[in-house]
C-alpha cells in the first residue's frame, strides 16, 4: 500500500528554522550599529563591519521555538482570546441567526449580491490604507466565512474579503501612519507625501482584489465542488442553500448581542483612530463583548468559561506555528546572518540601472519579509540603507519607500512565516497550501503589477517630497 503525503505547515516552517541555523555555519558574521530615535531601533547607513559569527547549534534550533513564543506572546495572546471570545458567541446563536437574515437578505434581492463583494473588500482596503489594518481583520475572518457560504460561495471568500481586502490597502497605503509614516520619517521625506501617485496604486491594488475575487465567487456559486475547500466548507455544516429561506423572528436577546457586536466594531475603528488601539486593547474589546453576549445569551459563568477555554485550546496549533515562525527570525539574528543579508542586498542593488534598483528594492523588501513581517520593523530596519542608497543610484526617496510600500503588502499574505497569515488560516481552519495554491497567480499578478508601478517614478522623475 502507497503510503500517502500530507503536507504540514509546521513541519515546514521548522525545516526553515533548520536551514537558517546551518546558514550560520557558511555566512560570515557581521553587523550594522544601531540607534535608537523615537522608540524605534535604526541602522545606521554605511556602518556595517564584519562580526564574529555566532553558529547556532542544535541547542539553539530546540530553544529558538520558545524564545519566538515570547517574542509573539502578545499575537499568541490575542488569538487565545479572540478564539475564547467568539466560541461564547457562537454558542449564543445570535451571529448565526444575524448571518442567516443577511444572507436570506442578499438572496431574496439578487440584484443586491453584485455589492457584496466590492463594497466589503473596498471597506477593509480603507482601513488598511488609513490606519493600517492587518491584525485587525482576524476577528472578521470568523464572521464573514459563514457569511460568504450562506451565501453560496466558499471561505476563500470568506477570508479573502476581510484579510485581502485590507492587504489591498496596506498595498496601496495613503496615510497609514505605521508604513508610509515611519517609513518617510526616516527617509526625511514630508509626512504623507507623494499621495497624488499613491491614490491611483489604492484603486489598483483594491480593484484587482474585487475583481479577482468576484469573478471566483461567481465560478464558485455555479459549482460549489469547483472550490478547493468544498469538504472542509461542507463539514463546517452551513447549508448554502438556506441562504434564501425566511430566517424568522430574531428574539430580542440575540437583537442586543447584535447591537453589541456593532457598538465593539464602532468602538473598534474610533479607539484606532483616535487613541491607536494595537492588540491588547483591540483583546479586550472583544473579551468584554464576548462576556457581554454569554450573559445575554443565557448562559451560566460556568458554561462562558468552558465555551472560553474550548475557542482558545483551538488557536494551539496556530500558536505554535507563529512560533516556529518567528524562531526564523531568532536564528538569524542570534546567528548574525541578518545583517549580512541586508548588507549584500543594498550592495546588490547600487550597481543597477535605476529602474532595475527601484525593482530590486520592491524585491529585497518581499524577500525581508519572509523574515520580519511587521510593517513599522521593516520600516525601521531597511528604510535607513534604501534611503541613502536611492540617492546613489539616481531615484528619488520617495520612490524607495513606494518600493517599501509594495513588497510589504503586497507579499506577505501568501508567506507562511508571517504570524498574521497563518493565525487568519488558522482561525479560517484552511491549511496554508491549499491558500498558496489559490492565491498564487494573483500572487504573480500583483508582483508584475508592482514591478510596472516602479517604472514611471524612476523614469519620470517626478515622485519626489510632493
Amino acid at each position: 500500500m502507497k503510503a500517502s503525503f500530507r503536507f504540514n505547515t509546521l513541519v515546514m516552517i521548522y525545516a526553515i528554522v533548520i536551514a537558517v541555523a546551518v546558514l550560520t555555519w557558511i555566512v560570515p558574521g557581521g553587523a550594522y550599529q544601531r540607534v535608537e530615535k523615537d522608540g524605534r531601533t535604526q541602522i545606521v547607513s554605511g556602518s556595517f563591519a564584519a562580526a564574529d559569527s555566532r553558529p547556532q547549534g542544535a541547542g539553539a534550533v530546540l530553544i529558538a521555538p520558545m524564545k519566538g513564543f515570547v517574542q509573539a506572546a502578545q499575537i499568541i495572546v490575542f488569538l487565545f482570546i479572540l478564539g475564547g471570545a467568539f466560541q461564547i458567541i457562537e454558542k449564543t446563536g445570535a451571529l448565526a441567526l444575524g448571518v442567516r437574515r443577511t444572507a436570506s437578505t442578499f438572496a431574496r434581492r439578487p440584484e443586491l449580491q453584485k455589492f457584496f463583494i466590492p463594497v466589503t473588500v473596498t471597506l477593509f482596503s480603507l482601513a488598511g490604507a488609513i490606519f493600517g489594518m492587518c491584525e485587525e481583520t482576524m476577528p472578521f475572518v470568523l464572521i464573514f466565512i459563514p457569511l460568504a457560504i450562506s451565501l453560496g460561495y466558499d471561505s476563500l471568500v470568506g477570508t479573502a474579503i476581510p484579510f485581502l481586502g485590507a492587504a489591498a490597502g496596506f498595498a496601496g497605503a495613503i496615510f497609514n501612519p505605521f508604513t508610509i509614516g515611519i517609513a518617510q520619517s526616516i527617509s526625511e521625506l514630508p509626512l504623507y507625501s507623494g499621495i497624488a501617485y499613491r491614490i491611483p496604486i489604492w484603486f489598483v491594488s483594491t480593484g484587482s482584489i474585487i475583481f479577482f475575487l468576484s469573478r471566483y465567487a461567481a465560478r464558485i456559486k455555479r459549482d460549489p465542488t469547483k472550490s478547493p475547500v468544498y469538504e472542509l466548507d461542507r463539514a463546517r455544516a452551513l447549508a448554502p442553500a438556506d441562504a434564501g429561506a425566511d430566517a424568522g423572528p430574531m428574539p430580542w436577546n440575540a437583537r442586543v448581542i447584535l447591537l453589541l457586536f456593532l457598538a465593539s466594531i464602532a468602538a473598534l475603528v474610533f479607539g484606532i483612530l483616535r487613541y491607536r488601539w494595537y492588540i491588547n486593547e483591540i483583546a479586550a474589546v472583544f473579551f468584554a463583548f464576548g462576556l457581554l453576549a454569554g450573559l445575554f445569551g443565557r448562559l451560566s459563568f460556568s458554561q462562558m468559561a468552558d465555551e472560553f477555554k474550548e475557542g482558545a485550546k483551538n488557536m494551539v496549533g496556530v500558536a505554535l506555528i507563529i512560533a516556529c515562525a518567528r524562531a526564523i527570525l531568532v536564528i538569524a539574528v542570534d546567528g548574525r546572518v541578518m545583517d549580512p543579508f541586508l548588507h549584500a542586498l543594498s550592495g546588490a542593488i547600487a550597481g543597477l540601472h535605476p529602474v532595475l534598483a527601484a525593482q530590486s528594492m520592491f524585491v529585497a523588501h518581499g524577500v525581508i519579509n519572509f523574515f520580519v513581517h511587521s510593517g513599522t520593523s521593516q520600516a525601521a530596519l531597511t528604510m535607513p540603507l534604501m534611503s541613502p542608497l536611492a540617492d546613489i543610484v539616481g531615484i528619488t526617496r520617495q520612490t524607495a519607500v513606494l518600493a517599501f510600500q509594495f513588497g510589504d503588502g503586497w507579499i506577505n499574505p501568501i508567506l507562511p512565516t508571517s504570524g498574521v497569515t497563518m493565525g487568519v488560516l488558522g482561525l479560517a481552519g484552511i491549511a496554508w497550501e491549499k491558500w498558496f495554491k489559490w492565491l498564487f497567480r494573483l500572487q504573480v499578478y500583483f508582483f508584475i503589477i508592482a514591478l510596472l508601478l516602479l517604472v514611471p517614478p524612476v523614469m519620470l522623475f517626478f515622485y519626489g517630497p510632493h
